[in-house]
């Protein structure tokens, strides 16, 4: 028995499957780039000043990265939104507009995303550069609350009231 192939309807079928392979790639693209980085993230460095640990807060809207970047030291604690965000794909880059001392720094990262770590390349103006690697917060999950079971009181000696059906 020969097989017949109707060659129009081949021909859609394989556009619809291409197209749909298509969407679902752009979209996977897309979805990865926002669930990887999108968050917060955590990381310390021992840098010429001593000891800096630093959060992250990240959002993604396409290729843009925006955010907060926070860095604890001895000296104090600086809270600013990061500037010039892009992510492609794994590739992470941005920069930190830091006043130290009455002066304006540029510390511009570049990193990679690797699941729950990003290792970042720190670029402190002409000063120095420093590697670290910051991890995701992993946010608690609420508990849910255990309610008791409401108990029919009974007299010792007593059987307990019948189920309601």
């Amino acid at each position: 028995m020969a097989v017949q192939i109707n060659i129009k309807n081949m021909k859609t079928y394989t556009k619809s499957i291409a197209l749909a392979s298509l969407s679902l790639a752009l979209a996977g693209s897309a979805w990865s780039a926002d669930t990887t980085v999108a968050g917060k993230w955590q990381g310390e460095f021992d840098s010429q000043i001593g000891v800096q640990k630093y959060t992250f807060e990240f959002k993604v809207a396409g290729t843009n990265l925006t955010g907060r970047a926070i860095g604890i030291r001895d000296e104090g604690t600086n809270n600013v939104a990061i500037t010039e965000g892009k992510i492609v794909k794994d590739d992470i880059s941005f920069v930190e507009p830091l006043k130290f001392d009455d002066n304006d720094v540029r510390i511009e990262y570049t990193g990679k995303v690797s699941g729950d770590e990003i290792k970042l390349h720190r670029k402190v103006g002409d000063f120095a550069e420093e590697d670290l690697v910051a991890k995701r917060v992993k946010e608690a999950e609420p508990k849910a609350e255990v309610k008791p079971e409401a108990r029919a009181e009974t007299k010792p000696g007593t059987n307990s009231p019948p189920a309601k059906p």
